[in-house]
């Protein structure tokens, strides 16, 4: 057996994700740590995979996604951002979001080339960085609100700058980067070559009356901009793992270099049914409300607890800070609300630089009413 030496990736640890549900499974504990529904998706779009599969969609669909989606897809963006991408040469449909991160970063950061991240950050970014030989330059969003400090990114910019990462709806933190933001980035990147890669995987998940500002929206930005969605985080079936990814011509034909060698395809009759689905679009434009309702249950659930929070803005996932309850760092009182009180959330400190301890965790809202109850009446208790 050949000896391993020299890891590509020495220095990376199993997911804080794989970690904690693991303990959950052991421990027998409600899981609100890592990100998925335990509410199952719509009949309606499960009806229609199992008439695709019966219908014979069954073998390798194009490359790049099915036609029928591709077009829903941009019909879709369009309406929503006034952007129109180009379903032939503009829209690639991936194996989940994450696969289009992957692709985006691999097709364009080489050896020495500098990436910019802004942390915390969902934890794929950097070890995909790294495997492409390039460095991670981290910049720590400011305060317990996590806003961008945009003077600092401009001064992290050098000539090895190839790509920024960013992140809207916010995971973890469920901040949303406004439309100044937007233009802060956009005056940031003017006259430059970096590539911006805009991870928007909660977009329908914003709350509050607030709007989503995809970087579609802004021309200076989308000219350069790899955007990354995700159909498992919209419409509850991450295990489903199908996503898609949009991009300037020139750009997507090198990122389908990089997905035909990856997973060549993806599910078939997943796609045919996304596709029938997509018609109608009050299918994503009333998440935002169910997940709002969500929020504010598990919210007013826990309002007599001893924790303390800004309400999230986005996605499905709510910081509560605990320096009230106890003074340990967030990773082991994450391990004992799992081990003595049978409930797992995930810390905080884990996506920040320096493991950064704002003695928070983070909870997945996205399950059933019964679920958060229970949940809350452990957070009550403490």
């Amino acid at each position: 057996m050949p000896e391993v030496t020299g890891s590509k990736l020495p220095g990376n640890k199993t997911s804080i994700f794989s970690v904690m549900s693991k303990m959950a499974n052991e421990y027998k504990a409600i899981n609100l740590s890592q990100g998925f529904p335990n509410f199952e998706t719509d009949q309606e779009l499960k009806d229609l995979v199992t008439r695709a599969m019966n219908n014979g969609f069954n073998q390798y669909p194009p490359d790049i996604g099915v036609q029928a989606l591709r077009e829903q897809i941009s019909r879709k963006v369009e309406s929503l951002y006034a952007k129109h991408y180009d379903p032939d040469k503009e829209i690639t449909v991936t194996s989940g979001a994450t696969e289009a991160l992957f692709n985006a970063i691999s097709a364009f950061v080489h050896k020495g080339d500098e990436v910019i991240v802004l942390k915390p950050a969902y934890d794929t970014y950097e070890p995909t960085i790294e495997l492409n030989g390039g460095k991670p330059v981290q910049i720590q969003l400011k305060g317990q609100d996590y806003q961008v400090d945009w003077e600092e990114v401009r001064e992290a910019i050098s000539p090895k700058t190839r790509m920024i990462i960013i992140n809207t709806p916010h995971n973890p933190t469920g901040t949303v980067l406004s439309s100044e933001d937007m233009l802060d980035l956009e005056n940031i990147l003017k006259g430059t070559d970096i590539i911006l890669l805009s991870d928007e995987v909660y977009e329908h998940l914003i709350f509050d009356g607030l709007e989503h500002q995809s970087t579609s929206r802004f021309p200076g930005l989308a000219e350069r901009a790899v955007v990354c969605a995700s159909f498992g985080k919209t419409f509850h079936n991450t295990g489903w793992k199908t996503g898609y990814c949009l991009a300037p011509r020139e750009l997507m034909k090198e990122i389908r270099k990089v997905h035909e060698l990856t997973v060549f395809s993806v599910n078939h009759p997943m796609q045919i049914a996304y596709a029938d689905y997509l018609k109608d679009p009050q299918h994503y434009l009333e998440l935002s409300g169910f997940y709002q309702q969500k929020r504010d249950l598990f919210l007013n659930l826990i309002k007599d607890s001893r924790f303390t929070c800004t309400p999230s803005s986005g996605t499905y996932y709510q910081l509560l800070n605990f320096s009230e309850i106890t003074s340990e760092n967030d990773v082991n009182f994450a391990e004992r609300l799992v081990k003595e009180k049978g409930l797992a959330a995930i810390p905080v400190s884990v996506f920040n630089i320096n493991q950064k301890d704002n003695s928070q965790l983070r909870f997945c809202f996205a399950k059933t009413d019964e679920t958060l109850e229970k949940a809350a009446e452990i957070l009550c208790n403490l």
